[in-house]
């Protein structure tokens, strides 16, 4: 990895498009030069179902994060998800032919290799292998065999897989946004990276991460990630649920869904009622804020029983699996009011939302603006960026003969994203020489030919 290296991490969602471009302070902490956003219009539960609208969004996010610095981004971490994505246990083992020297990480690519080789069903292709523990002639629980001498080196490995369709179809967007795909990472592991600390990751814990389309699920223990699960449903279904039991438009119900939302209906009054404007000269509309909260509480308690039985397959209940952390809530849905003390209840689990404040490294104005579980993947990306091990830049400066975007240009500007308007994002002026950063984890040498082996059969 490159000292000062600033990275971008680029969540492409079902509701928004965030880019984000950082660097590692002295610390190792992260600390943010600038951010765009824009509304992601081309994706439907993680999957891109309009290329094209997803290329304009995506510059939209580029541009706004560009506008604010010097900088030129032309490549990305980018993350996948979606409802393609499921995943599977494994176990493989090589015979080493001198037993009598130790294993190395030559023995560790043979035996990750072998994993790569399985054959998937139809158009599906391997994004992560995860290796669980090892056993050396025998000898189980190993965390870390290299240095150990042994003539059968055996591992249970967690897989990741999905669609290598929907798969190409976001590398092709990013490709075709005149960026390069430098990483390419799972979005819960990137989610999990940003809200978790390891010492949850020992005890053991649930990240369930509410996105737009989908609700991503990983569970940790050991500090291995040991369970990896897509649910095809998140806030937005909240949302479209709320349009047809109240019979108003979807723009209406998001905004009831943020500002008088509850996923727990007992404390709302049957008088509470709220007014929403009629339709061009129609008269207003009341809607209860109790069948409001019943609606809401319905669709919740749905999404979390199907987590809770991801959480029940891994073997919650057994005593060797016991989750001692209980769950980190995160994703734009955490926000809806009473979503902790639901899911404490429908899994009998501790329960707190995940911010990425663990990572993020100073107290200024744009650190706080993305200290929110909206972000929370896209923190993820970005440290995930910083750690990669290869080579080539993220950015490049600009020179003063350069264009610089403009944030007047209409394709940039939109009213479906007020909160992020230029007037509200902070501007960094960056100084040309900037302080080391602290060197970040090695990421595996098998996942770094992995995204290269990809980019060349996107390129093809």
């Amino acid at each position: 990895m490159e000292e000062n290296r600033i990275a971008v991490g680029l969540d492409i969602g079902t509701t928004k498009i965030v880019a984000i471009i950082g660097q590692r302070n002295d610390l190792g902490k992260i600390e943010v030069i600038s951010y765009g956003s824009a509304p992601s219009l081309g994706v439907q539960r993680g999957v891109v179902v309009n290329i094209t609208q997803t290329i304009d969004s995506i510059k939209k996010a580029i541009q706004v994060a560009e506008s604010q610095v010097n900088y030129k981004i032309n490549s990305v971490a980018v993350g996948i998800a979606g409802q393609h994505i499921r995943s599977l246990q494994h176990s493989d083992y090589v015979t080493r032919e001198d037993s009598e020297s130790v294993i190395n990480d030559i023995d560790l690519d043979r035996l990750t290799d072998n994993v790569h080789k399985l054959v998937m069903m139809p158009g599906e292709e391997i994004i992560h292998v995860l290796p669980q523990e090892y056993k050396v002639d025998g000898q189980g629980e190993i965390k870390e065999p290299r240095g150990m001498f042994g003539g059968r080196l055996e591992a249970t490995f967690h897989i990741v897989v999905g669609q290598i369709t929907s798969i190409r179809n976001i590398a092709r967007c990013v490709k075709s946004s005149e960026l390069e795909l430098h990483t390419v990472n799972l979005e819960p592991l990137a989610s999990a990276d940003a809200v978790l600390n390891q010492e949850e990751k020992e005890a053991g814990v649930v990240l369930i991460d509410i996105g737009g389309g989908t609700t991503d699920v990983a569970i940790f223990k050991d500090g291995i990630i040991r369970h990896t699960a897509v649910v095809p449903h998140g806030g937005n279904i909240i949302t479209n649920d709320i349009k047809e039991g109240c019979s108003i438009i979807e723009k209406q119900a998001e905004l009831l869904k943020i500002k008088f939302g509850s996923a727990w209906p007992g404390e709302n009054k049957e008088t509470e009622i709220v007014s929403i404007p009629g339709l061009r000269g129609r008269d207003p509309k009341e809607i209860s804020l109790k069948n409001l909260s019943r609606i809401i509480h319905a669709r919740c308690t749905e999404i979390i029983n199907a987590v809770f039985t991801e959480i029940k397959n891994y073997g919650h209940d057994q005593t060797s699996k016991k989750l001692i952390a209980g769950v980190v809530i995160t994703g734009g849905g955490s926000k809806l009011k009473h979503i902790k003390q639901l899911v404490e209840y429908l899994t009998g689990m501790d329960t707190r939302i995940g911010y990425p404040n663990e990572h993020l490294g100073s107290k200024e104005a744009l650190d706080k603006e993305l200290n929110s579980p909206i972000y929370s993947t896209a923190v993820g990306l970005l440290m995930q960026g910083l750690s990669s091990r290869k080579d080539g830049n993220f950015v490049d400066l600009m020179n003063e003969n350069d264009e610089k975007t403009s944030l007047d240009d209409p394709i940039q500007t939109s009213n479906e994203s007020p909160e992020l308007t230029p007037s509200e994002i902070k501007k960094e002026k960056i100084e040309s020489e900037m302080d080391p950063v602290a060197r970040t984890p090695k990421q595996a040498d098998w996942f770094k030919r992995w995204v290269d082996k990809f980019i060349e059969l996107i390129d093809d």
